[in-house]
């Protein structure tokens, strides 16, 4: 078979020098550095959603054949994995699938009570799955919003008595520069004595900081298993409470136990189904658990998962920091580094560098107020790094970008 694109299934002896196996069908010289978007999928999650689909491919929580009850055991494996993977117990939390960490957020965001708070805080680097949704939420509510500092070290910049009856809803990780929600510990403590929530948008840190989430006691987070290694999918962490205390306007099959006329019973025994109205992607959700075991076991040149990156993080850095031209966000290394060339357009940028199959982001990343209102800045180019990864990558794309600026220096 003839393969014309940057993809293909392979075996592992295809793999480049310091490339994992379950990444073998990537094409020798493609260079994808646009993990924060999407990651690649290992091998066992694409076999998952094969098996899936081509051994058991039914409903899940709607049929007693035997297909059926295999998923409903694999999903309810894949909501347990969740909580594992964080520290959290079924007891207090429940797990919910949904399309995208967008759509979780907007799910408990835009059903939460009313009467309860009096303000909606968030800050102004955020994703615009966070800095939208709380406009809309603050107007829902009747509240006022606020738009707070986060510190070089991303941390939430606050007054305790900003928190009074707030709803804080903050990413834990920018998806620009990297910088950590380092006070997350306070913000939840603080906001809580105060009688509000807090809602943490954690797509960008379930890859690779997890251990700042482990056993968190905030009310809900929302996180993209497509940005884990698994398949396109949405998740909701969240407590019990929180959960009990939605005003549900968005329902449907799969959420209620009964339904007459003019009224309907919810679930009971299920607080995760209050936000699951219709059929799930199950294959989808059955993947995420792979992606979750292959996450816990996996060893790049045989080291831990977190060292592996932290060292390609550093050699990006130090790599991309030395180009003449160019202007970094980021003040020190991060899975995530942005940057833009003051004299060059970062789209341009972006063709110039596909044409040598190197894979980066251009533009604003969804994050057009803090990027371009607030700091001024032109369209980034950003370089997102995976366990797909390898210093062969690093190297490749810092010597083409190095080529292209003294081309058109």
């Amino acid at each position: 078979m003839k393969h014309t694109g940057l993809f293909r299934r392979s075996a592992p002896v295809a793999v480049e020098t310091g490339r994992l196996a379950d990444f073998a069908y990537l094409q020798p010289g493609a260079v994808y550095l646009d993990s924060a978007c999407q990651s690649l999928r290992p091998q066992p999650v694409l076999d998952a959603l094969t098996e899936y689909y081509t051994e058991y491919n039914a409903c899940g929580g709607r049929v007693k054949y035997a297909w059926g009850t295999r998923v409903d055991r694999e999903v309810q494996d894949a909501r347990t994995a969740v909580l594992d993977l964080l520290g959290l117990s079924g007891r207090s939390h429940a797990v919910s699938f949904t399309l995208n960490t967008t759509f979780g957020l907007n799910l408990l965001l835009q059903q939460l009570p009313q009467g309860r708070f009096g303000r909606v805080v968030t800050s102004h680097i955020e994703h615009n799955s966070v800095f939208l949704p709380t406009m809309t939420a603050a107007t829902r509510l009747g509240v006022p919003r606020l738009v707070l500092d986060r510190a070089p070290d991303g941390a939430l910049v606050y007054q305790p008595a900003q928190l009074e009856r707030a709803v804080v809803v903050v990413n834990v990780a920018s998806n620009i520069d990297g910088r950590l929600l380092t006070n997350l510990t306070d913000l939840v403590r603080d906001t809580h004595a105060r009688g509000g929530i807090v809602i943490l948008d954690a797509a960008q840190a379930m890859a690779h900081e997890r251990t700042l989430l482990a056993k968190t006691e905030a009310d809900a987070l929302c996180f993209s298993a497509h940005k884990m290694y698994g398949a396109s999918l949405g998740v909701v962490v969240a407590a019990h409470d929180l959960l009990g205390s939605l005003e549900l306007t968005f329902v449907g099959g799969g959420m209620v136990a009964d339904v007459r006329e003019d009224s309907f019973d919810l679930l009971t025994n299920d607080p995760g189904a209050l936000l699951e109205p219709g059929l799930q992607a199950w294959g989808e959700i059955i993947a995420l658990r792979r992606a979750i075991e292959w996450v816990g076991t996996v060893r790049p040149d045989g080291r831990p998962a977190a060292e592996h990156i932290q060292g390609l993080s550093q050699r990006l850095f130090e790599g991309l920091s030395d180009i003449p031209g160019l202007t970094l966000v980021n003040s020190e290394a991060s899975p995530v580094i942005s940057l833009y060339a003051p004299k060059q357009d970062s789209h341009r940028l972006a063709v110039f560098l596909s044409q040598s199959q190197i894979m980066v982001r251009s533009g604003y990343f969804c994050a057009h107020h803090y990027l371009k209102e607030q700091l001024g800045l032109p369209p980034l180019l950003r370089f997102s790094l995976g366990l797909h990864s390898t210093t062969a990558d690093i190297d490749q794309a810092a010597q083409a970008l190095a080529r292209l600026m003294k081309g058109l220096s």
